[in-house]
């Protein structure tokens, strides 16, 4: 018996990577999984069934049970035939893991249009369309006396918490993700939902071109994306119903809990622009600097 034992779940962007990390765990757990991908290349251009496939035949291999689904989850439409795919094959919906996403690194001054509406659209609309679904369908659920116990799990990141140079678009989406995160975790508790978020470290096709996991065969198994699977597990399972709103980092290396936004040092407020300079220089001499990339305070940032 494992932890998600006769629960059903689906995972975005489950064909290769963190994703299918994910599916496989959650297979191996007892869970029904929906592998959904794309099949889309890095930048999301294109797509190609048979790495959701490829990873539905490795999990029934081992006597698990799950289908391969391509829809875009940052269409409507499709994401909603996604929710419904679940619950038509397998009776019922218990966890989402909004995993898909794409990258299309450039600095600010030379940054398409093109480029930050694209993965604007996939991370958040792509988190946002199928947890609304999902929502939808466990709310009736609850409206009509079930017991619930629904499970959202979104992939924010350490580059949209801490920032990272080079990724505005894909650090906003991942940020709106946190915020969306904790928002919705106060809204759908009512219905037996939690919503929690991963900050993953892992090295994947997206992330090889970073630098991270460079270094010699003990530091690049510290970033295989195995260890992010774990902790998304155990937040699919049902011994997870106390914990909601949070976002947790999860790498080979720590898995932490990231503390959000709070008030700092303050003041009274201050009627003349003309005073703040010494003012702002007092409150940030006292503030904590903001974190670098490693989530500690004050640590450079990743340069690229």
């Amino acid at each position: 018996m494992g932890l998600c034992t006769s629960r059903v779940a689906i995972v975005t962007g489950a064909g290769r990577g963190i994703g299918r990390e994910h599916a496989i765990s959650l297979a191996r757990h007892g869970a029904k999984v929906v592998v959904n991908d794309l099949g889309g290349a890095v930048d999301g251009s294109g797509s190609d069934l048979s790495p959701a496939e490829q990873v539905v035949a490795e999990i029934r291999g081992f006597g698990g049970e799950a289908i391969a689904n391509a829809e875009d989850v940052s269409d409507w439409e499709g994401a909603q035939r996604m929710i419904n795919a679940a619950i038509e094959t397998f009776g019922d919906l218990h966890a989402v893991v909004n995993n898909a996403g794409i990258l299309r690194d450039r600095v600010l001054a030379n940054m398409t249009e093109e480029e930050w509406d694209a993965v604007i659209k996939v991370h958040l609309k792509g988190t946002f369309a199928p947890a609304r679904w999902a929502v939808a369908y466990w709310r009736e659920r609850s409206k009509a006396g079930a017991a619930v116990s629904g499970r959202i799990i979104n992939t924010t990141s350490v580059s949209g918490i801490y920032g990272n140079p080079g990724q505005t678009n894909y650090g906003a989406a991942k940020a709106g993700i946190a915020a969306f995160t904790t928002i919705a975790a106060l809204e759908v508790e009512r219905y037996g939902v939690t919503v929690n978020a991963v900050a993953p470290a892992a090295l994947t096709r997206m992330t090889e071109g970073l630098g991270m996991g460079s270094g010699d065969e003990e530091q690049r198994a510290a970033y295989s994306p195995h260890w992010i699977a774990p902790i998304v597990t155990w937040l699919a399972s049902e011994e997870s119903a106390h914990v909601t709103g949070r976002v947790f980092e999860a790498s080979g290396h720590v898995l932490a809990v990231a503390e959000g936004w709070m008030r700092g040092p303050s003041v009274a407020p201050v009627e003349d622009p003309e005073s703040l300079g010494s003012i702002i220089d007092g409150l940030l001499a006292e503030a904590r600097p903001n974190s670098g990339m490693d989530g500690s305070p004050g640590s450079p940032p990743q340069n690229r």
